[in-house]
């Protein structure tokens, strides 16, 4: 069902950004009309953003302490894990900015073109990571604060051992509350989608194809450059490159075929021994894997957030940058084990809000996600079994 609504949702977003463009201010009472649907459906969404990222970011945290607590192998992965999803969102933001470069921004009259432009410095972005009142930054969308207070929250709950959990519990119900009134948002993607694809095509006429395409583009490039980079770290650790290449074909297939690093889970099992990795560590090590660690997640958040800011003339600073990558590494943990469309503003929208640019583009961001998605698989995939050789030659 949830599928079907994605490609419902694409073809929305076509039909409105045609329709759009084709009008052109020629019927204000659509106009409008499309504007307040698109507005309605958008607010909707970013209500569930902070309910929902806090309580799964404290469960999450959590969640993977206590995995890989008593586990030296499972630990010394996971920090592997969380190594490597750093340098994700480092080499998107290196690597993504000339490719937005040749992108146009959104015309001067376009309502979020202003937004952004109170983007803190480097000093300011690091005071706010501490927010003096929690209820004062969650009125003011002050994502960054909120989600280093769940995820030390998180841990400090592991450290209180059973007395935290009833705590756990309620925030865990919590969590699954609010994912059901997302899914229920985004069976109406495809209305939303159609009302603010017809605004935005109306506004910006061919040029909303061009930035979709540009962004595309952008994020199956960086994706593909990080899932080339797991070939490499397989040769680091020692291990045969082309037998490694040999054996992950039938996992990427899978991947490739189903968008899913679960489904291809069997497939990686069997082939871990023929890729250079200890079968029996592969076993532990790969299902930790599919559930914590998605490599393509962290670039994936930054070049989104790269792309609104570029689409909307704004110029992300250090702190900015530094506090994007920060939280793209947070929503990765977020989105662990949970649908990509469920929990796509959960983990895509605190680092946008973050850096006060507009979320207008990310319902177009999402409905286009269905091409990436197989090429951010692809790379999951690739990136779980070079993490089993790596585990198996690293003892």
């Amino acid at each position: 069902m949830r599928r079907a609504i994605g490609g419902l949702t694409l073809a929305a977003l076509a039909v409105g950004a045609a329709a759009g463009a084709w009008v052109r201010g020629a019927s204000p009472a659509v106009s409008s009309t499309a504007d307040l649907v698109g507005g309605l459906w958008l607010h909707a969404l970013r209500l569930t953003v902070l309910p929902l990222v806090g309580p799964l970011v404290v469960t999450g945290v959590a969640g993977a302490v206590r995995t890989t607590a008593g586990a030296p192998a499972l630990a010394r992965s996971a920090a592997w894990m969380a190594g490597l999803l750093l340098l994700s969102a480092i080499f998107a933001a290196v690597v993504a900015p000339p490719f937005l470069a040749p992108l146009h921004a959104l015309s001067p009259d376009h309502p979020a073109d202003a937004a952004g432009h109170g983007v803190p410095g480097a000093a300011a972005a690091i005071r706010g990571l501490i927010a003096p009142n929690l209820v004062a930054a969650a009125a003011s969308g002050a994502i960054a604060p909120l989600a280093l207070f769940a995820a030390v929250l998180g841990l400090a709950a592991t450290r209180a051992g059973e007395r935290a959990a009833p705590f756990l519990a309620a925030l865990d119900g919590l969590a699954g509350a609010m994912l059901v009134v997302v899914g229920w948002i985004l069976d109406l993607a495809p209305l939303g989608v159609l009302a603010l694809s017809f605004t935005l095509g109306e506004q910006l006429g061919a040029g909303i194809g061009a930035a979709l395409a540009g962004y595309i583009g952008t994020q199956i490039a960086v994706t593909v450059a990080l899932g080339v980079a797991m070939y490499a770290v397989v040769a680091l650790t020692g291990g045969r490159v082309g037998t490694f290449a040999r054996a992950a074909v039938t996992p990427q297939a899978i991947a490739a075929g189903t968008r899913s690093s679960l489904a291809a889970l069997p497939a990686m099992i069997a082939a871990a021994r023929d890729a250079g990795a200890d079968s029996e560590r592969a076993g532990v090590v790969l299902p930790l894997a599919v559930a914590l660690f998605r490599l393509a997640a962290p670039a994936s958040i930054v070049v989104v957030t790269l792309t609104v800011a570029h689409l909307n003339g704004v110029a992300l600073g250090p702190g900015a940058l530094a506090s994007t990558v920060a939280l793209a590494v947070v929503g990765t943990f977020v989105i662990a084990g949970l649908p990509n469309q469920t929990t796509f503003f959960a983990a895509y929208a605190p680092p946008v809000i973050a850096a006060g640019l507009p979320a207008t583009l990310l319902p177009l961001f999402l409905a286009v996600d269905l091409v990436p998605d197989i090429f951010y698989t692809v790379t999951n995939v690739t990136a779980d079994l070079a993490l089993a050789v790596l585990a198996s030659r690293r003892r």
